[in-house]
């Protein structure tokens, strides 16, 4: 079983090493035969240039810039889903109110329309309001999430219904009971959504590409393929180590909320 494992990161982790090896050496050792497989003396040249002014290729955005605008649109991007997944299960659980049940599938279906099936309709009303080239226009349309309202909702179904009768001899509110019972109880599932979302966002390419046409606003995925498809010859070491500059946050994320988010996904004690 070890040697499995081992085999699966060799595999894993074989891609990652060659470009980390190609962001240290120059374009001429890199496109040369056979490519090294060790560690040259340009790492801090290639990284500096990058984060200080980018590429010479299709774009001249500095990476730390787009690394910037990358992790601002995966935060907003998490924390509104998990906020509006919050609400929304909260309201499906526990309130009464006329085809609830007919709402939740509603919810559930559109699980069957992700961006790319809407695209159409959706740039049409980010457009008409006047949003391309902003924050709002990259993260408002991607807020909603179905699977976290699923996942909330069938939580918020096996917390004890002993919990919410003291709550209300106690003459709590019903946010009262949200924030100081429900919220508390839920903070391994919201952190376990949160590295889930937060990657998601950091990953989007098809959505920025449509709505940001001003370099400022690029996440570090476009930025990346803008540097690739340049039509003079590809930076090849500039464009490894803006990847591997884009790896660290999402990487700093997980390692980060890594026992959270194990528990959020295992822990069946409810």
């Amino acid at each position: 079983s070890h040697g499995i494992l081992i085999v699966g990161v060799l595999v894993v982790a074989l891609p990652i090493w060659i470009a980390f090896v190609g962001s240290t050496h120059t374009l001429d050792a890199i496109i040369a035969s056979p490519m090294p497989i060790w560690p040259g003396a340009e790492l801090w040249a290639n990284y500096s240039q990058v984060l200080s002014t980018g590429g010479t290729g299709g774009t001249r955005a500095p990476v730390l810039r787009m690394l910037g605008v990358s992790f601002a649109i995966a935060s907003l991007i998490a924390v509104g889903k998990i906020i509006l997944a919050l609400i929304s299960a909260f309201a499906l659980v526990y309130f009464r109110f006329r085809f609830k049940q007919i709402v939740f599938w509603l919810i559930f279906i559109t699980l069957m329309l992700p961006v790319e099936v809407r695209i159409s309709p959706t740039y049409k009303i980010v457009s008409d309001l006047g949003m391309l080239n902003s924050y709002a226009g990259l993260t408002l349309p991607l807020l909603a999430s179905a699977t976290a309202t699923f996942l909330f909702r069938q939580f918020f179904m096996t917390v004890p219904d002993e919990l919410v009768e003291a709550s209300r001899m106690d003459g709590a509110s019903p946010m009262r009971f949200f924030w100081d019972v429900l919220l508390p109880l839920s903070k391994t599932n919201i952190a376990a959504l949160f590295v889930i979302m937060f990657i998601y966002g950091w990953n989007q390419y098809l959505w920025p590409l449509l709505v940001s046409t001003e370099e400022k606003y690029y996440p570090i995925v476009i930025g990346i393929k803008q540097m690739i498809s340049a039509e003079s010859q590809v930076e090849w070491h500039l464009v490894m180590a803006t990847a591997m500059l884009a790896l660290i946050p999402p990487v700093l994320v997980v390692i980060g909320m890594q026992r959270w988010f194990v528990k959020g996904l295992v822990d069946a004690e409810k």
